[in-house]
């Protein structure tokens, strides 16, 4: 009789360690989850923004008033496009914003009863310019990005597709071997939205509207009318890839055409001058030795 209470409060006793191992495996990797996230936003944020992002405890609750839900509605889809989404709030980018602006003030008070006032003065402009520029920076860098990457990418899901594998095991495949990139990520993010249960032209849909890339919201409106409407997915693949690759070989000859163009510019400033210099140079001392 004395045995069932014993074993009953040491099958408790194992249950309750048991649980209380998992909770803190589950803190753990948690734990070291959480630090890789901080550490990937600590890589996307400059060193200015950096410094000053502590500051923005004491400017986040203009920035949370309602006077600026507007201004917040506008950034939130800017910090998507650019990649920040999840690494700043459109609350904390606009405390960010008035923090450089404090910033910008008081350099410039500084500079009115300093030497080079021009020079303090553009120095704040620059500063209260700094997070709107950093931001457009990023939607550029990522849009490229995206573009660069867009062909390669369709034509490994052309060619497992038209293997006959199904779309979604082909993009997890294609996703594990590639390294990260911008659009590494939104597929990555589109990929886990549908395995948690929403619908795959819904999760492309959103995506396409998180990013605003032309090339990739065309690829996205293909894919999801050739859902809608029962058309092979192999096809529209193969259809989009050669056209995202003939449209990247004809902006990569855009460029290169435009190159010898922009390239006058700095032989005019640069190479010429010292080409004069050169030639006139001993013309002009000699005719100075007369005078």
């Amino acid at each position: 009789m004395l045995n069932q209470p014993i074993m009953l409060l040491t099958a408790l006793a194992a249950a309750v360690s048991v649980g209380c191992a998992v909770l803190y495996v589950g803190r753990l990797l948690s734990g070291i989850e959480l630090a890789k996230r901080e550490e990937l936003s600590a890589r996307r944020l400059p060193i200015l923004v950096r410094l000053l992002l502590p500051f923005t405890v004491l400017t986040r609750p203009l920035a949370a008033d309602k006077g600026c839900a507007a201004w917040r509605e506008m950034i939130a889809p800017r910090l998507w496009m650019a990649g920040l989404g999840e690494v700043l709030t459109p609350t904390d980018f606009i405390a960010l914003r008035f923090v450089f602006l404090v910033v910008a003030v008081l350099l410039a008070g500084v500079g009115m009863f300093a030497a080079y006032a021009p020079v303090w003065m553009l120095l704040a402009l620059l500063i209260a310019l700094f997070p709107g520029m950093w931001v457009g920076s990023e939607i550029k860098k990522r849009h490229l990005a995206i573009m660069k990457a867009l062909p390669n990418v369709l034509d490994l899901l052309t060619l497992s597709v038209e293997s006959g594998r199904d779309l979604l095991s082909a993009l997890r495949d294609i996703l594990a071997r590639r390294k990260p990139d911008p659009l590494g990520e939104e597929l990555t993010r589109a990929f886990q939205e549908i395995q948690f249960g929403r619908k795959r032209t819904e999760a492309l849909r959103a995506m396409a509207q998180r990013v605003r890339q032309t090339d990739l919201t065309a690829v996205v409106n293909a894919l999801v009318q050739a859902e809608e409407l029962g058309v092979s997915i192999s096809q529209i693949l193969r259809i989009q890839s050669d056209m995202q690759r003939n449209k990247r070989f004809s902006l990569a000859e855009k460029l290169a055409n435009e190159a010898s163009v922009k390239i006058i510019i700095p032989i005019i400033l640069c190479i010429l001058p010292a080409v004069f210099l050169i030639l006139i140079g001993p013309f002009v001392t000699r005719i100075s030795a007369f005078f």
